[in-house]
């Protein structure tokens, strides 16, 4: 029984096969995602920090801009990780989990800072994806 060919396969599924230029495009189109993730979580951080320096304490701000820094991070390992899988190699990192603990415990051992601070500017990165994600789910009319 023959294999069919890739022009024949375009042919059955309705879909091009992909070409190095679509990869190429593919790969641009992922560095433009994450500038853009990375730039809106910067964005949620900096707003975030001055409302709570205003609405409580330095202290307290200082304490979240340590988390936000930490989710910064975490989500710059994390897009490295997807770069990875999207050029073919494979592996699972779990130097992303060990920042998280480590943040944590820092956070539950020294008296200066406080647990749920940190951890909140932590998740600034997720709050982050999903209001990217709803901007770019709402129609602009155009």
């Amino acid at each position: 029984m023959e294999t069919p060919s890739s022009s024949e396969l375009s042919d059955l599924t309705g879909a091009e096969a992909p070409s190095p230029s679509s990869s190429e495009d593919a790969m641009e189109g992922f560095y433009r995602l994450q500038r853009r993730l990375l730039t809106t979580t910067l964005v949620f951080s900096a707003f975030i920090f001055v409302s709570t320096w205003l609405a409580y304490s330095s202290h307290i701000a200082l304490n979240y801009l340590i988390g936000a820094c930490v989710g910064v991070v975490y989500l710059r390992m994390l897009s490295k990780n997807v770069e990875k899988i999207g050029q073919g190699a494979g592996g699972v990192s779990s130097g992303r989990l060990a920042l998280v603990a480590a943040m944590i415990l820092l956070a539950s051992q020294w008296n200066q800072l406080e647990i749920m601070p940190v951890f909140l500017g932590f998740l600034t990165y997720k709050a982050a994806l999903i209001g990217y994600t709803i901007w770019t789910a709402i129609p602009t009319g155009e």
